[in-house]
């Protein structure tokens, strides 16, 4: 092959692929309609519900550390779709009026273990939904609270055994009770 097919060749492979990547990521380009679905209370205020399904131990920090409400608020508001973001905002005003029903006080200004208790209710009824139904909103903070923590720095970091570099392979290690898990 002579020089100028090569030129021609080369300047046509990389024309098109430019060209194909403005085709790919124009699909980015999703226009979000809810970016005033939370406010920053509700932020704050998942970040509250999140550090009572994980609170900060000796051990590791709680999920407030992580930054979960704007965590939750991200994936909410980006990645869930109309029906699923009612259930969940909803459930945020379930929380607080279950809070004024049962304590006659806000969520926010109950100490930690009313709130756990408030928490452990709402699992309760949570896992009672059978299958086919939509999800209860509890369960969708509660997984999102989990992800959120444990692939956040802080969670990955301090909660798990992080490795940043790969280093050699080892087969087999002997498990020790009470090891973290590996990030």
């Amino acid at each position: 092959m002579d020089r100028r097919k090569a030129l021609i060749l080369t300047t046509s492979i990389m024309g098109s692929t430019l060209i194909g990547a403005e085709f790919f990521l124009s699909g980015c380009n999703r226009k979000i309609t809810n970016k005033t679905l939370f406010s920053d209370s509700d932020t704050s205020f998942l970040d509250e519900v999140g550090e009572t399904i994980l609170p900060e131990t000796d051990g590791s920090p709680g999920a407030k550390a992580a930054k979960i409400g704007a965590f939750m608020v991200a994936i909410v508001t980006d990645c869930y779709d109309k029906k699923e973001q009612v259930i969940f905002k909803e459930g945020m005003d379930t929380i607080e009026q279950m809070a004024h029903t049962t304590y006659s006080s806000s969520f926010l200004e109950l100490d930690q273990n009313l709130r756990q208790d408030l928490l452990v209710l709402l699992d309760k009824k949570a896992k009672a939904i059978s299958e086919g139904e939509p999800p209860h909103f509890f369960s969708m903070m509660k997984q999102l609270t989990i992800w959120g923590f444990f692939t956040s720095e802080p969670g990955a970091t301090k909660a798990l055994r992080y490795l940043p570099i790969p280093g050699s392979f080892k087969g087999c290690i002997p498990y020790v009770k009470g090891d973290k898990a590996w990030a």
